[in-house]
């Protein structure tokens, strides 16, 4: 059997496909299972040995309100080699017209998605052969799942959730330097956000830095990515301590890092799911997403949210004029960090 999974972005929407790829491979030892992604979020993928075939494409041609048409013609084009493999299935974890397109010109004869509601583009249903329903209130890693298990006919028990990751040496080697600069006991602090409504204060954050420091005797290390030094330098100019260490790993760096960490604070992104995988002690402080839909799968990892206010259910605002969900206080993460990582102060 010949299996397309198609799951092109972001670092998170990868992360939560993960699990959808070990189980399947649980059940079909022998299958060719082919994946295709965009370049950027590809490089988490590469490298992994239960994928025969790693598709990258640029996703970002692929924007801009162009016509049905014009959509399939780009894809195409970007594409063509997928037709060799002959699949058997494909499975469009991602929901969109654009991964709705690669599945059909990738020629699989059943191409399974989700139902029209859960659907982020339900115009994409008609390029769909087979849907499922997805039940309220299911996190996003349980959804995959079912959509994996549905398509394939998987009807036993399911296994542990895991997040099948592969680094290198060179990774561990990048985690092992940061590690000897930090110490052994060290904190994650992630303060960037693909949203600016996902955001915590990154004054907030440099305060948290110091009483991480000053009362459970953890360095804080202050984790951005490179496009976000900026933002990583508005944390350090507000941790007084002078003992926050910057650091901007790779992907399978940062990986690697988390999975040394006592402890990783940040909002709902790329990273904050990579420590989840990594299995590190997370709290989360999340305001326009949900944390049953979007945060961890391991019961003691906690969240920070405002419970508050009215305007949060369903929100997923990208920009507010109001933006009071993540006005959350220094001493409610702090109190939360120890309860996470077993400290009572």
């Amino acid at each position: 059997m010949h299996i397309l999974f198609v799951k092109l972005s972001a670092i998170g929407d990868i992360i939560h496909a993960l699990p959808s790829l070990a189980e399947v491979r649980r059940h079909f030892p022998e299958a060719e299972v082919s994946w295709v992604a965009e370049s950027r979020s590809a490089e988490l993928l590469r490298g992994n040995v239960l994928i025969n075939n790693l598709i990258g494409i640029d996703t970002r041609s692929l924007r801009g309100g162009k016509v049905i048409e014009e959509l399939l013609l780009d894809i195409g084009r970007q594409v063509r080699g997928l037709r060799k493999h002959k699949f058997d299935i494909a499975i469009d974890f991602q929901g969109l017209i654009k991964s709705a397109a690669v599945a059909t010109l990738a020629g699989a004869p059943r191409r399974w998605g989700f139902a029209r509601k859960d659907l982020r583009e339900p115009a994409s249903r008609f390029l769909l052969t087979d849907t499922v329903k997805i039940p309220p209130v299911t996190h996003v890693v349980r959804k995959n799942l079912v959509l994996a298990r549905t398509a394939l006919g998987i009807n036993d028990i399911p296994g542990p959730i895991e997040f099948p990751i592969f680094t290198a040496d060179e990774h561990k080697a990048e985690a092992a330097a940061i590690t000897e600069q930090a110490g052994e006991r060290f904190a994650i602090l992630n303060p960037a956000g693909g949203w600016v409504t996902k955001l915590w204060n990154a004054e907030k954050f440099g305060t948290l830095a110091d009483r991480i420091y000053e009362e459970l005797g953890l360095t804080p290390v202050i984790a951005a990515g490179p496009s976000e030094s900026e933002l990583l330098e508005r944390v350090l100019a507000n941790s007084k301590t002078g003992k926050a260490v910057a650091v901007q790993p790779t992907l399978k760096g940062f990986y690697e890092l988390a999975r040394r960490a006592a402890v990783y604070v940040g909002g709902d992104t790329g990273p904050t799911h990579l420590a989840i995988a990594a299995g590190a002690p997370v709290v989360g402080i999340f305001g326009p997403t949900e944390w049953w839909r979007n945060g961890s799968t391991n019961p003691e990892d906690i969240v920070v949210e405002r419970t508050d206010i009215g305007c949060r259910t369903d929100c997923h605002r990208r920009t507010c004029s109001n933006w009071i969900c993540m006005d959350i206080e220094v001493e409610t993460v702090l109190t939360e960090v120890r309860r996470r990582i077993g400290e009572n102060g």
